[in-house]
């Protein structure tokens, strides 16, 4: 159905035509174009790649699957002057994201009776599931939470969620400016205020494992990464408040005939420039800012479950890195010959920064950025460093990405015992739910080994290390 055209190395063109202002480029090895459906998916980089404003190409990433609008693993930068900002650019679970940290400790010294309190600590600690919140912050006044909606991760760092050093590991230091509680609904506020500190459901967790192998010495070492060290994963984002800003936002943009003209009217795109662009980004801020103070607060109740049941100090614990991966950001790139300030849309892609860019933290100005790439909870995720490739907007995967629905998924594990099949495969899963745990089956998910191959491949990010999961909480 579609004419891809090999440019690079794992690098195919989607060629311009009809309505498309810009062709479309595709990241992914010639088994993962062999493997997976990409019709539908494909579809929505075409219809993507008609949106005014856009500039270069409309991108995806090799674990691209079918999404709201834009396609999950979608990359799209628009010219912050004359193009337009789309809330489905960035998803309903506004900066859901990632974050790794480093456990001071070797995996295999624990046994398992201690692997399992461990995982019992975290589970009773960290809420997980539709609509469960965080028992501790359920008294968060109007005050505070208008203010950690502006500062970001930073207000969970003074309130004792933390530690002023872990501001550093995060991407754009745990806040994005422009952030506005004034243009938030009362219902996006009223759904997020018990939610703080809690996984969510879906696709989302906690993942304890060990580091299994190092592909880079040199950077693992300054990065303090060691073969055989404990990890820790989190995944999650801005729960029910990133959600309806997000539904908000489409109700109103409809509304206005922002859809009109567009291939698919879940593209509706309001101009960067008009107020309601504006107001969409401040919005979009602050949903950011809310994930950013989720994920460091359920960091705060690991390191306090390691404290109990291993006596690790929480500071000892340390944050490799957090990255955004449903965002849109203002950069500033160079565009056939001339810098250009343009907002480019990362919906189920990650930033992958090369060295020297100028917002990251001194270490990473020597490394690049680690880009943190989770697979599925059986067989590996990745850590890796960013080249900064200017082709993608210095963008990267952010996963495996799905192979297969929820649905399909859930009908394939029928009848079977997803827990105990996992339990063989040396991984123990803890879920609120049996159903989430079979929606989220390996089976369900591309190989992440191939899709890191791809990136790699083309130049977006090396490999530095793999990582084995054994204890895992899902949302």
């Amino acid at each position: 159905m579609y004419n891809l055209k090999k440019i690079g190395p794992a690098t195919y063109l989607l060629p311009q035509e009809g309505g498309m202002r810009v062709p479309g480029l595709i990241i992914a090895t010639q088994k993962i174009l062999e493997e997976v459906d990409f019709d539908k998916p494909l579809e929505q980089v075409r219809n993507v790649a008609h949106l005014p404003g856009i500039v270069g190409y409309s991108i995806a990433m090799p674990d691209i699957h079918w999404g709201y609008g834009f396609p999950i693993g979608g990359v799209a930068a628009m010219d912050a002057e004359h193009g337009v900002i789309s809330p489905g650019g960035v998803g309903y679970d506004i900066n859901c994201g990632v974050r790794l940290a480093l456990i001071p400790d070797k995996y295999d010294n624990w046994s398992e009776r201690i692997k399992q309190e461990l995982l019992q600590k975290i589970f009773m600690l960290v809420p997980s599931g539709v609509g469960r919140g965080h028992r501790g912050v359920r008294g968060l006044s109007e005050r505070d939470y208008s203010e950690l909606l502006k500062q970001g991760a930073r207000w969970s760092v003074e309130h004792g969620y933390g530690f002023p050093l872990d501001l550093e590991h995060i991407e754009s230091n745990g806040m994005i400016d422009g952030a506005d509680p004034d243009v938030i609904s009362s219902s996006a506020k009223q759904r997020g205020k018990d939610q703080l500190g809690s996984i969510g459901s879906g696709n989302h967790f906690v993942e304890i494992g060990k580091v299994e192998k190092i592909f880079l010495p040199e950077i693992a070492k300054k990065w303090n990464v060691e073969e055989g060290q404990a990890y820790l994963l989190i995944h999650s984002g801005s729960r029910g408040f990133g959600h309806q800003v997000c539904q908000d936002t489409l109700n109103i943009f409809v509304k206005q005939g922002y859809a009109e003209g567009l291939p698919d009217r879940q593209l509706v795109a309001a101009p960067i420039k008009s107020t309601h662009g504006q107001n969409y980004f401040a919005a979009m801020a602050a949903a950011a800012n809310f994930a950013f103070n989720n994920r460091q607060q359920i960091l705060h109740e690991v390191r306090q479950a390691f404290k109990d049941v291993l006596n690790i100090s929480p500071e000892k614990i340390r944050l490799l890195y957090d990255v955004c991966h449903n965002i849109a950001k203002f950069e500033e790139y160079e565009v056939e010959g001339k810098k250009r300030r343009v907002c480019v849309h990362r919906k189920g892609a990650t930033r992958a920064f090369g060295p020297g860019a100028s917002e990251l933290a001194p270490i990473f100005q020597k490394t690049g950025q680690p880009v943190l790439v989770p697979g599925d909870m059986g067989r590996a995720s990745h850590l890796m460093v960013g080249l900064g490739n200017p082709l993608t907007w210095c963008s990267c995967c952010h996963g495996a990405g799905r192979a297969r629905s929820r649905v399909k998924s859930m009908a394939s594990w029928r009848g079977r015992d997803p827990i105990h099949y996992m339990r063989e495969q040396g991984v123990t899963v803890m879920a609120t739910s049996k159903r989430t745990i079979a929606e989220e089956m390996p089976d369900a998910y591309k190989d992440v080994d191939e899709v890191v191959a791809a990136v790699q491949e083309a130049k977006l990010a090396n490999m530095v290390a793999r990582l084995k999961p054994h204890l895992v909480i899902k949302g």
